[in-house]
């Protein structure tokens, strides 16, 4: 029986586990427009232009700011709370994307 429950319990948490997912930002552009998770998951955005990116969001669903980065590295976010966000380039305004967080 334990043997029993400890297979169930593995199967959950893996069904339940989080997710990674890469959003790649190149031709200052992020690879995608927007991009459903859910709670939990984590976001890695990649910077494969030659210059650097700041990713950040203002939205009161989740607020951050990666910073300045250069090609090659990526700066990730682990998002808790569903909603909807908003997420920018502070170096070039046409990068926005919309990240949708379900419960």
């Amino acid at each position: 029986m334990r043997f029993l429950i400890l297979i169930s319990s593995f199967l959950i948490s893996t069904l339940c586990a989080a997710q990674e997912y890469e959003v790649e930002q190149k031709n200052k552009m992020f690879s995608v427009k927007e991009i459903t998770l859910k709670k939990g998951d984590t976001v890695h955005f990649k910077n494969s232009d030659k210059i650097f990116h700041n990713v950040f969001s203002l939205s009161d669903t989740q607020f951050f700011d990666l910073g300045s980065y250069p090609k090659g590295e990526s700066r990730a976010v682990k998002f808790e709370t569903p909603g909807k966000v908003e997420v920018e380039c502070a170096i070039h305004p046409q990068m926005y994307m919309v990240i949708d967080v379900k419960e």
